[in-house]
């Protein structure tokens, strides 16, 4: 469901039952809110009404909420002549400092067309969080990588891993993962961002 947190009016009689039901349950008043607690009601009555099946606490009745932010990506268009070497050691990377793991994640996700609804699972191995989307369809790790954990990983088989370039200390560090991926996972598909 895509829907656009338009502001409800109170003054507008089709919206001020809408605005009244949020400022009773502590909501934003916004069209965005009704719809969240719509579906997180709908959940609690289906976990209800069904308790007497097998498995139905197992049941995911929860949801995703995404929201349009800027990029995770600095600007790099850079011209050659307007910077001097200590200019250079800030470009070190291109991804945004206040960046998490989650957000670069679902820059991905987009970029390869892997659907946002698909379930996401965090592992952690080796010390490091590991976001596994799907069943092994995507596998991406934005902490330190290792060989060790390249090892662990590519056991799943995954059909893409993907990580940031401040994931390696050296550039033949991602030939070497890419060499150990081919070895030991060749049908993966690894990226770097």
């Amino acid at each position: 469901m895509v829907q656009i947190p338009e502001t409800l009016n109170p003054e507008d009689k089709n919206q001020k039952e809408g605005f009244e039901f949020c400022k009773n349950h502590e909501l934003k008043t916004n069209i965005a809110e009704i719809s969240k607690e719509r579906i997180r009601r709908a959940g609690q009555k289906i976990l209800a009404d069904n308790q007497d099946r097998d498995g139905i606490e197992d049941l995911d009745v929860g949801f995703r909420v995404l929201k349009i932010d800027s990029t995770n990506m600095k600007d790099v268009y850079y011209i050659p002549d307007e910077y001097s070497q200590a200019d250079l050691d800030n470009l070190e990377s291109h991804i945004k400092e206040d960046r998490t793991g989650e957000d670069l994640l679902f820059q991905v996700m987009l970029d390869w067309g892997v659907p946002l609804s698909l379930p996401i699972e965090v592992k952690q191995i080796q010390g490091s969080s590991v976001y596994y989307v799907g069943i092994d369809s995507l596998v991406a790790c934005f902490d330190t990588l290792t060989t060790d954990l390249i090892d662990e990983i590519s056991k799943d088989k995954p059909l893409k891993f993907v990580s940031s370039e401040l994931a390696i200390a050296h550039d033949q560090d991602k030939t070497n993962i890419k060499a150990r991926f081919a070895q030991l996972s060749p049908d993966t598909q690894v990226k770097f961002i």
